[in-house]
């Protein structure tokens, strides 16, 4: 089964932009593993615009889940935060100062040795590591060079294409998953996935472990209501 871990970012984003703890975002959370979430994930920036650095230390005390932090390692306070935390998985993603959101993967032929250090690092410590990268197949043999557990393959490419013609947008992934698999990678997958385009996507990627959706998800749940919304992205998974 492929496993969904619910991205919380959005529903941080709308605590924090009233001030208070309206929505409680550990309840929240909590609530998401209820309803049937594989895991909960997190991308702490260092505006903590939405994610705060103190909610990721919160979160993994209640957690029954997996807790997946997603982020730059750019920055030292990035790696302190899960080295401290030590979740289950980190997703080392190659974002910008300031970024709205992610929006490329990881050139892991000139970041190897960076990323290298890193992922020994976090293995170190019993943390699964996460490479996001394109579905581009060089890239993804550069992550198995690197040492990482997985990859997550960044799906916006796929989301975009996808009411156009769905087998074309859908191909450069099966093709990325297909030497992921070869090479004994974990496939993870996210961005822009969404109960549309969620079905499609999980039936054409061989062992696709985990996608990571928060955007999509939220706004549905604004509609369809937060255990219907997560009920549903399941059976689209499984």
């Amino acid at each position: 089964m492929t496993k969904l871990s619910v991205n919380i970012n959005k529903l941080a984003l709308i605590r924090n932009s009233r001030g208070g703890n309206n929505p409680n975002l550990l309840q929240a959370a909590l609530d998401c593993e209820k309803f049937g979430a594989g895991g909960i994930t997190v991308h702490p920036r260092p505006d903590e615009r939405h994610i705060r650095y103190a909610d990721v230390y919160d979160l993994k005390e209640i957690l029954q889940t997996e807790l997946n932090i997603e982020g730059n390692p750019i920055e030292q306070k990035f790696i302190d935060l899960v080295l401290a935390v030590k979740p289950a998985q980190v997703t080392l993603v190659p974002d910008q100062i300031g970024q709205l959101t992610s929006d490329h993967g990881w050139d892991t032929h000139l970041h190897e040795n960076f990323l290298s250090d890193l992922v020994r690092t976090f293995k170190k410590e019993g943390i699964r590591t996460s490479i996001f990268v394109d579905p581009n197949t060089q890239m993804i043999e550069g992550a198995k060079k690197i040492g990482t557990d997985r990859i997550e393959l960044y799906t916006e490419s796929y989301a975009a294409g996808f009411q156009r013609n769905k087998e074309m947008a859908i191909q450069p992934f099966i093709s990325a998953a297909k030497v992921a698999n070869e090479l004994g990678l974990g496939i993870n997958a996210g961005h822009d996935l969404s109960k549309e385009n969620l079905k499609f996507f999980a039936q054409n990627i061989p062992q696709l472990l985990e996608v990571s959706i928060g955007h999509a998800l939220v706004c549905d749940a604004l509609y369809l209501g937060l255990e219907n919304t997560i009920q549903i992205y399941k059976r689209a998974l499984n």
